[in-house]
């Protein structure tokens, strides 16, 4: 029982009964306390739900402080808009709460710095919930590219065609700079991104565009190409779009010197040089690319969940740190200055 984390959740949006069955599927590991009310009034149902789910009470909190003053929490997962981030993680963090935060760290790079310096400086784990990280495909790719069987990286082709209603975007800010610091790219494409960027290395520069499309009345984008130059001397391509009906899997395809290999739809296609071919991992029933922004199983949630509860049980560092999820959010801000202005944009290490 000592080994037993437990965890309040900050948000009870779209994600977070995803979180709560995440949590409950893991009773050997984590204790789901309580949810904390933002004031939607959505926080009480999902607590009640929650209870069915676990098989015990689970709380209520009336605001962020309560939860903070809770010496049984030892942390907090946090699913709000990520312009509500750093006052909440900050009341958080300065009581000692460990903090497993929904993508992204926040609306851009500048404010994302400065809360993984929050969290370094408070003494407390910062973690991200990039899942797509935990599925099997994605964690048999990482340990080929470590094994270094497949040779150097030489061409890297990201796409992820997916589509959203514009009742999605209808949700009072939503797609807008002031609550969610972007569109398709920080709120969609960055779970492909991290992933890609955790097997391939970081950018170097970038050449794109963004654009509205006639599908959807928004203020920022929903569609980007941009030409990639990783630092290790691959080349690469990125689409990204919610404006693809009927939506599909996003798909990564890195071509190195004895293989190109493909993470799709929860499967990994491996097609050797040799004239081998490899399969590896399970086809997903849904990955949110879809009408159905939340056509996805909370298992993935689950892994993230049970390695942040290690993590913090024996003082290691999480899966993805606010550090590595760095990388997504300059990549991104790279691509969106090189498409206003027009020019090729070489990425900064700070």
């Amino acid at each position: 029982m000592q080994n037993i984390k437990t965890c309040v959740i900050v948000g009870a949006g779209m994600v977070a009964k995803t979180h709560v069955l995440a949590c409950a599927a893991s009773p050997e590991k984590i204790r789901l306390k309580g949810i904390v009310d933002g004031g939607s009034g959505r926080a009480k149902a999902l607590a009640a739900e929650a209870s069915k789910h676990t098989g015990y009470e689970v709380a209520v909190y009336s605001s962020v402080e309560e939860a903070a003053g809770d010496a049984d929490v030892d942390f907090a997962i946090i699913a709000t808009p990520p312009n509500a981030r750093i006052d909440i993680v900050g009341k958080l963090a300065k009581a000692g709460k460990h903090i497993l935060m929904e993508k992204p760290v926040a609306r851009n790079t500048q404010e994302a710095v400065g809360l993984v310096a929050l969290c370094r400086e408070a003494g407390v784990t910062l973690g991200i919930i990039f899942q797509h990280r935990m599925r099997a495909a994605s964690q048999k790719a990482r340990e080929l590219v470590d094994g270094g069987t497949l040779g150097a990286l030489g061409l890297c082709e990201i796409s992820v065609p997916w589509w959203r209603a514009q009742s999605y975007y209808d949700e009072p800010g939503r797609g807008t700079l002031a609550r969610d610091g972007g569109g398709v790219l920080i709120s969609q494409a960055i779970h492909t991104i991290d992933l890609a960027l955790s097997l391939t290395g970081p950018v170097a520069r970038v050449q794109a565009m963004a654009a509205t499309t006639r599908f959807h009345r928004m203020e920022t984008e929903d569609y980007v190409s941009a030409g990639l130059r990783f630092r290790n001397g691959a080349v690469g391509s990125l689409v990204a779009s919610t404006a693809s009906f009927p939506g599909a899997a996003e798909s990564i395809l890195l071509h190195f010197d004895k293989a190109s290999l493909r993470l799709a739809s929860g499967l990994l296609h491996l097609d050797w040089r040799d004239g081998r071919q490899e399969t590896f991992g399970g086809a997903a029933a849904g990955t949110g690319g879809g009408a159905d922004p939340m056509a996805f199983t909370h298992e993935w949630h689950q892994g993230v969940f049970d390695d942040f509860a290690d993590a913090i049980s024996s003082g290691r560092l999480p899966v993805v740190t606010g550090e590595a999820a760095l990388l997504s959010h300059r990549l991104i801000d790279a691509i969106i200055n090189s498409a206003d202005t027009g020019k090729e944009v070489e990425l900064q290490d700070d």
